[in-house]
């Protein structure tokens, strides 16, 4: 095998086996109660969008079959096989890119080394990757790389959210949004709250806001604008319904019902239910839907204008809270540190 031809051989198994770690810590984090590797908010959106289950299967799966087989392929002779192959799978992976990029709007940090190592893998192949000996030498290594290569993501993505830090000063910061700058009332604590209802990490985080909001003792009032993901097939019908029922004066409680009721109730017809539950009067709800259209684009668009692009985010007072790690503990805390007058010492 000449000196070019196996460089790209080993190249190729290079890649293969940085694109399998990736896959395999993709599937722990997607079958673990919380992420070990990729915790932050935009691989939470991508992980829980309906993308990241083509046909019911998790896609960290189909990475983790691809690759083995592109491992596998490195040394059985199979080329025309091992081309199509290849070649399928990074025209796959420029898809799942763009997706990411368009469909979900947000970006994983594991997805963005799987899917260029197909590419590249593909690349080595077509440029002329031959077949590699297999002896147990290279068994072993190529094992033991691939342990390396999973110790080495945990080590770059598996740090935690740092926990929201705490205001030095009581000023408002000119840094906030326009939305939310425009939200606050003076003499009461303002949660702005970004939202999308069938997002499972707003969900949990809603749990520990809730908590946190029972605890405060100061006077708390929450804004919700509404940023409906389109990896979630249900976000858009909710949102819709919570401006409707906000319209009536039942935000508060249509919110709490919507995050509560199953993400897959979260129908048009399931949310008009929820909403005759609140208490709503449904023939001006149907009036609403259109100009609850408008409301939801026209908050769509000032929330990204602000660069908010992953959920869930929070404002309280002025300050942001990205993702779910938050407690409520801490959002109670924040609460606290952001009121306009003094709080309880009891609560201090």
């Amino acid at each position: 095998m000449g000196s070019r031809r196996a460089w790209l051989s080993v190249t190729a198994l290079g890649i293969a086996l940085i694109g399998l770690a990736a896959s395999v810590a993709s599937l722990i984090d997607f079958l673990g109660a919380s992420p070990t590797f990729c915790s932050e908010a935009g691989c939470a959106t991508v992980r829980e969008s309906a993308w990241s289950h083509p046909l019911g299967i998790p896609m960290p799966v189909l990475g983790i079959a691809y690759f083995s087989a592109a491992l596998a392929a490195c040394f059985v002779r199979a080329p025309r096989l091992r081309r199509a192959l290849a070649l399928a799978a990074a025209v796959w992976a420029i898809a799942l890119i763009a997706v990411q990029a368009v469909a979900i709007g947000a970006w994983c940090k594991l997805c963005l080394i799987a899917d260029p190592a197909a590419i590249g893998y593909a690349i080595a192949v077509l440029a002329g990757a031959g077949t590699l000996q297999l002896s147990a030498a290279r068994g072993t290594a190529a094992a033991s790389a691939l342990a390396a290569a999973i110790a080495g993501l945990a080590l770059w993505t598996g740090a935690e959210p740092p926990a929201p830090a705490l205001p030095s000063s009581d000023a408002p910061s000119s840094d906030l949004p326009v939305f939310v700058q425009a939200a606050q009332v003076p003499g009461v604590t303002t949660v702005v709250e970004v939202a999308d209802f069938e997002c499972p990490f707003c969900r949990r985080l809603q749990t520990e806001l809730t908590t946190a909001l029972a605890q405060a003792r100061v006077p708390v009032r929450v804004v919700r604008k509404m940023l409906p993901l389109p990896g979630h097939h249900h976000a858009m019908p909710a949102a819709l319904a919570y401006c409707c029922a906000d319209a009536q004066g039942k935000g508060d409680a249509m919110a709490e019902a919507l995050f509560a009721a199953p993400p897959d109730a979260l129908t048009p017809e399931g949310c008009e239910q929820l909403a005759a539950g609140v208490g709503c009067d449904l023939d001006r709800y149907r009036r609403d839907l259109t100009a609850a259209k408008a409301r939801v684009a026209s908050e769509m668009a000032e929330v990204r204008a602000a660069g908010v692009h992953a959920l869930p985010t929070l404002f309280i007072g002025d300050q942001r809270v990205e993702g779910a790690a938050a407690s409520a503990d801490e959002l109670t805390a924040l609460i606290h540190r952001a009121a306009p007058g003094p709080v309880p010492s009891s609560v201090r």
